[in-house]
């Protein structure tokens, strides 16, 4: 599988930085419309992603919902490193596959780790209708 063809470069794709308030996470996840935004440190490797409930978790641990008290915390300090693991360009149809059954979108990362962007199912989706039509 081509991921490189299929996949929305980092330059169109919305991410944060581990530094970045969780103010600044939830109005850049609520202007987006996203459910869950990866995660980078100052180099642009990929930690992981954050998600809603990561931040509601976060609201209901400190009692606040108000996002002037938001600013006081980094997003670095909730997010879950586990989530949404990424793959390389180099992965195989169904290592995309297994991956878009378990998330929406899936992070590519290059040797060093650093984003090069994602697929989504609705792409992954696509390439293999594409792939179905094609042996037809």
């Amino acid at each position: 599988m081509n991921i490189a063809k299929i996949m929305t470069p980092k330059i169109l794709t919305e991410y944060i930085h581990e530094n970045t308030t969780v103010r600044q996470g939830i109005e850049r996840m609520r202007s987006h419309g996203y459910t869950a935004i990866p995660v980078l440190d100052k180099n642009d490797k990929y930690l992981g992603c954050i998600t809603e409930g990561d931040f509601l978790r976060h609201m209901l641990r400190i009692g606040s919902a108000d996002l002037r008290d938001q600013e006081k915390y980094r997003v670095g300090d909730l997010f879950r490193r586990d989530f949404c693991p990424p793959l390389t360009i180099e992965a195989d149809k169904q290592q995309v596959l297994d991956a878009v059954l378990r998330q929406n979108f899936v992070p590519i990362v290059d040797d060093r780790g650093c984003l090069c962007g994602i697929i989504t199912r609705r792409s992954v989706i696509k390439a293999f209708a594409e792939m179905f039509a094609e042996q037809d």
